[in-house]
C-alpha cells in the first residue's frame, strides 16, 4: 500500500512538467523524459548480477509492448491533453482509472450493484471538474479544449490496459525482481522515446534555442528518475502483492497529488466547484473501496 501510494505522489508531477515548459514540443519533452528513463535503468542493469541482469526473448517482447502503453504512449497523449485542457480535468480523468481496473479486474463475486455508488459519486466529480473548467476556457477556444479531454481519455485507457496486463504478467512470473522489471521496461521506453524524437522530435539547434533550457534539463532528470524509474519499482512492488482492482484503488494519490501541484503551481486555491468535484471524487474512490472489501 505504502509502495503504491509513493508511486502516486511521484506520477503526479508529471502533470505539471508540460506547463513548466510549455514552449518545448511534446514530443521533445515526452523524450527527454523517457531517455532519461532509459539510461538510469541501463546504468542500475549493470548493478545486478549477470545471471539475471538481462531479460529472455519473452520477457523483452512483454517490455516493449507495455512501455508504450505505459509510459511512451500513454504519456505522450498526456502531455497533448494537459497542454489542451489544462491540469486539473485531465488528472481527475485519469483518477478514474482505479474504477476501470476494479471494473475490468474485480475479483469473482463482486457484484456490480455494489460498485454503483462509487461509480456514480466519480462521475458526478468529473462532470463537475469538467463544467467548471469548460465555462472558464469556453471562450478560448471549446474545440480545443474537447480536444484535450479526447486526449487524456487515450491516456486513460491506454494506461488502464498497461495497469492489467502488467499485474498478470508480475503475478504469473513471481521470479521476476521488481527492480529488474523496472529496469527492463526503462530500457525498452528509453529506446522507444529515441526512435520517437528522430521521427516528431525537434532538432538540436531548435532546443538549444528555446528559453529556460536549464529547466527543461532538470525537469527531464527529475521526471526520468523519480517519476519514471523509482516509480515503476514501487508500483511493481505493489502489483506483485496486491490484486488488481485494490492496487488500482492507490493510483487516486496521483489524482490528488496533481491537483495539489497544479493549484501550488497557478498559486492559487481551488474554486467552490473544484472542492466540490474532488470531495465527490475521493468519495467515490472510498466507496469502491468499500465495496472492494
Amino acid at each position: 500500500m505504502a509502495a503504491g501510494l509513493a508511486a502516486g505522489a511521484l506520477w503526479g508531477l508529471t502533470f505539471v512538467a508540460p506547463r513548466m515548459v510549455g514552449h518545448f514540443g511534446m514530443v521533445d519533452i515526452t523524450a527527454a523524459r523517457f531517455a532519461v528513463f532509459g539510461a538510469v535503468s541501463a546504468l542500475a542493469v549493470f548493478a545486478r548480477p549477470a545471471a539475471v541482469r538481462w531479460p529472455n526473448g519473452q520477457q523483452a517482447l512483454a517490455a516493449l509492448g507495455l512501455s508504450v502503453l505505459g509510459f511512451s504512449g500513454y504519456y505522450l497523449l498526456l502531455a497533448f491533453g494537459i497542454v489542451a485542457a489544462g491540469t486539473e480535468v485531465p488528472s481527475l480523468i485519469i483518477g478514474t482509472i482505479p474504477v476501470w481496473m476494479m471494473l475490468l479486474g474485480r475479483p469473482a463475486g463482486l457484484r456490480m450493484r455494489a460498485l454503483l455508488p462509487g461509480l456514480v459519486l466519480t462521475g458526478a466529480g468529473i462532470a463537475l471538474m469538467i463544467w467548471g473548467a469548460w465555462s472558464t476556457q469556453h471562450r478560448e477556444g471549446g474545440v480545443r479544449f474537447g480536444w484535450g479531454i479526447a486526449l487524456a481519455l487515450g491516456a486513460m485507457v491506454s494506461w488502464t490496459i498497461y495497469g492489467l496486463l502488467n499485474a498478470k504478467w508480475l503475478q504469473r512470473h513471481t521470479e521476476l525482481n521488481a527492480t529488474d522489471w523496472a529496469n527492463w521496461l526503462g530500457i525498452a521506453t528509453g529506446l522507444g522515446a529515441l526512435l520517437l524524437w528522430m521521427v516528431a522530435g525537434s532538432d538540436i539547434a531548435t532546443l538549444l534555442a528555446q528559453p529556460d533550457g536549464m529547466l527543461f534539463i532538470w525537469i527531464a532528470l527529475a521526471s526520468g528518475f523519480g517519476s519514471s524509474w523509482l516509480a515503476t519499482i514501487l508500483w511493481n512492488i505493489a502489483s506483485q502483492r496486491l490484486s488488481a482492482s485494490l492496487c488500482g484503488q492507490l493510483i487516486v494519490s496521483e489524482t490528488l497529488f496533481a491537483l495539489l501541484y497544479s493549484f501550488v503551481w497557478d498559486g492559487r486555491w481551488p474554486q467552490a466547484t473544484e472542492w466540490v468535484a474532488a470531495l465527490l471524487f475521493v468519495l467515490g474512490i472510498l466507496a469502491s473501496i468499500k465495496a472492494h472489501r
